[in-house]
């Protein structure tokens, strides 16, 4: 399984979901220009020691990620849908996607990948969720769905 991060601008979110990888074994790939340097030590220490056990892959455009894993199932976390992450049959070699905390994953993007939009369901007062709560929120449903391969 794989978390495909686009323009992520906060390094305790990314550090936080690094984590989530370490615990999972799903790959990062970070989509630039990364709203940090990924030597902070707010993104370090929200990995805190597992570092080790995360496999990170840098692209400098969504298409990059998008060309290197055509064939595979992509899925768009956003606000802007009414699919709810829950109504799709997730596979292990899956991507799932988030945009930037500002502003979610860019229209060209959403808009190209329609049938692929899943949302959190939430009030609809609720702006959004935080970005590594809503990585982890979405992770293990999708590991759920394939029995947890290698985790015990």
């Amino acid at each position: 399984m794989h978390i495909v991060l686009v323009e992520p601008e906060i390094p305790g979110n990314t550090g936080n979901i690094a984590r989530l990888c370490a615990a999972t074994g799903c790959e990062l790939h970070l989509v630039k220009p990364l709203g940090f340097s990924v030597d902070d030590r707010y993104l370090k220490r929200a990995g805190l020691d597992y570092w080790h056990l995360v496999t990170i892959h840098y692209y400098e455009s969504f298409s990059e990620v998008a060309a290197q894993y055509a064939g595979r199932n992509f899925y768009f976390n956003t606000t802007k849908t009414r699919q709810p992450y829950t109504s799709v049959q997730y596979t292990a070699d899956d991507l799932l996607v988030f945009g930037k905390e500002t502003a979610g994953l860019p229209a060209e993007i959403l808009d190209s990948n329609r049938a692929n939009c899943v949302r959190i369901p939430m009030l609809d007062d609720a702006r959004s969720l935080n970005l590594s709560n809503a990585a982890a929120i979405v992770v293990y449903e999708a590991l759920r769905q394939v029995g947890f391969p290698d985790l015990r």
